[in-house]
């Protein structure tokens, strides 16, 4: 069971999103806050495994909350939950320890997936968040600042190549000589880094990064 902190100033906010957290088997909110300050005592007070917290809140802001969190309680995960689709918060959001950044207007599509991925150690970001990522890394190119050599490691592009070619977890665990749970999570956290969602994304990238012939 996820023990779940959510912070949002308003109450109705709140109970809302309460309701699709808790209709969840293996997620329940274990506290509430109205501010980012009582949301930084719930952590201290709570034994709270990720906490939603509302970008724009009196007294402390969900992103001061969220480095505060960070930095005192490492373990915890955070979820950013806004209703602003604005670039320049979902990098402060980032920078502030988010593993996530989810719009108010989707919660009730987006919340549940955002939760349990943060849980896993996995980030999520919604399409327009994609977007601002690639911008940004196009915008630092052109400017000539270090970018990575490439996306993937060695050993996930080893990975990908082989799950586009039809392979299952098991034969490739089996082929590469680890277990079928690290074969799913390396595919998890390439789907992550590609932005992706299944086995048809991973053998179109296969496919354009030369993994595969077409």
């Amino acid at each position: 069971m996820t023990r779940i902190l959510l912070a949002d100033d308003h109450a109705l906010v709140r109970r809302g999103v309460r309701l699709i957290l808790d209709a969840e088997p293996d997620l329940e909110v274990v506290a509430e806050a109205a501010d980012g300050a009582e949301a930084v005592d719930a952590c201290r007070d709570e034994d709270v495994d990720l906490a939603v917290l509302d970008i724009a809140m009196p007294r402390m802001t969900g992103l001061q909350a969220a480095r505060e969190i960070s930095k005192r309680w490492p373990g915890i995960r955070i979820l950013i939950l806004s209703m602003y689709d604005n670039e320049q918060y979902f990098f402060e959001s980032l920078k502030a320890g988010a593993s996530g950044y989810v719009l108010k207007s989707v919660a009730d599509r987006d919340l549940i997936e955002a939760c349990r991925a943060a849980v896993r150690g996995e980030p999520f970001l919604y399409p327009g968040a994609v977007t601002a990522l690639i911008r940004d890394y196009l915008h630092r190119h052109r400017r000539g600042e270090a970018l990575p050599d490439q996306i993937l490691t060695p050993r996930e592009e080893e990975i990908v190549k082989l799950i586009a070619e039809g392979n299952t977890a098991k034969a490739i665990a089996e082929t590469l000589v680890i277990s079928p749970k690290t074969v799913d999570r390396h595919r998890a956290n390439i789907l992550a880094k590609l932005g992706m969602s299944d086995r048809l994304d991973l053998t179109r990238y296969a496919i354009r990064a030369g993994l595969i012939e077409p």
